[in-house]
């Protein structure tokens, strides 16, 4: 049962009966077979688990033809790497440009040698594997390099904010508050996530602010603001421009967390939607958790002091559409808050 099950699948596609039983008696010694009489069978049964790794295709069929046949599997994503073999009594060189060109991996004319069938079938079988293993080691290696990405990415934020912040839990907990906020606006798992890996860079351009005034226990005086200001435009410099969505959104969201929604924020005084919404939603979970901790210019704030700023500045500082949002989470973003204390220090993890 388990060498059967072992065996590479194939389906043998063609309105003869009489050819279906020829074919799958060659076949069936050293492989699964499938059968359909028709292009619209061979389309369902290719779906159908286990997919066939080959399938042999007759092109002269009533309704759709082997050449469409082949180029809807093509055409499919869940199909189009299964390779196809034409097995047909059109024998002109004209007709073998076309299956090839439609995608077919060989073309055999009939009447068919059963060696050659076999042979052909062997040898596409084996491509085919290559082929799978080949992709199979590309995800892998891709898939290490994007946890590489994003944990560089994690520690990179983490190392801005621990001049001001020695828990480096600022950036967990904001980051979380983040895509609690994305998921609630409806916009899929995917960006939600994306957002949650881009947030910890919202400060990477700290590392450009000396420490006497990012450090300053005290208001900074104009000469001060004025360098602190540039964090933003250090940051985006720093992560620079990038084809990887991931790093399009960190570049967004650190150059623009401190623009504010009547335009009087900075660097470059946007307002409204002109904000990129990623940063719009950065900007309120970076406040929220700014104020209700502790930081070497301010005493924590209690969470309703909190809230009522947040409520007080919705629709100048903060998008008025994102703050109800905010007050629906509260209960999991306090959550949120308490797992990740400042007094559990080391144990955050972005995960």
């Amino acid at each position: 049962m388990d060498s059967e099950f072992q065996k590479a699948t194939i389906l043998v596609v063609d309105d003869t009966p009489d050819n279906i039983t020829v074919i799958s008696g060659i076949l069936r010694p050293e492989y699964r077979v499938k059968a359909a009489r028709n292009g619209i069978q061979a389309l369902k049964i290719a779906l159908i688990e286990p997919q066939p790794d080959l399938i042999l295709l007759d092109i002269m069929m009533p309704g759709i033809d082997g050449y469409e046949v082949c180029q809807q599997l093509k055409a499919d994503l869940r199909t189009r790497s299964i390779p196809v073999i034409f097995v047909t009594a059109k024998s002109e060189i004209e007709d073998e440009r076309q299956g090839l060109e439609l995608g077919a991996a060989d073309y055999i004319t009939k009447p068919i040698n059963p060696s050659i069938v076999l042979a052909r079938v062997r040898t596409q079988l084996a491509l085919y594997d290559q082929n799978r293993q080949l992709e199979t080691k590309v995800r892998q290696r891709t898939s290490e390099l994007r946890t590489t990405r994003l944990e560089i990415i994690r520690r990179l934020g983490r190392a801005a904010e621990f001049k001001d912040n020695q828990t480096g839990l600022h950036v967990i907990r904001m980051s979380y508050y983040t895509r609690l906020i994305a998921e609630s606006l409806g916009v899929g798992e995917v960006w939600s996530d994306l957002l949650f890996n881009a947030a910890p860079m919202h400060d990477i351009g700290k590392i450009g602010i000396p420490d006497e005034i990012l450090l300053k226990p005290g208001k900074l005086n104009p000469r001060e603001w004025t360098v602190m200001c540039r964090h933003p435009q250090y940051g985006a410099e720093i992560i620079g421009e990038h084809d990887s969505e991931l790093m399009r959104t960190s570049r967004d969201i650190a150059l623009n967390h401190h623009e504010k929604w009547d335009g009087t924020g900075y660097p470059n005084g946007k307002r409204g939607e002109e904000i990129p919404i990623a940063a719009r939603i950065v900007a309120l979970a970076d406040v929220f958790d700014a104020l209700t901790t502790v930081r070497p210019y301010k005493e924590a704030w209690s969470v309703d002091d909190a809230v009522r700023y947040i409520d007080e500045r919705s629709g100048k500082h903060f998008d008025p559409g994102l703050v109800p949002l905010f007050h629906q989470l509260l209960p999991e973003i306090l959550e949120i808050k308490s797992k990740y204390e400042e007094t559990t220090a080391g144990t955050g993890s972005l995960a």
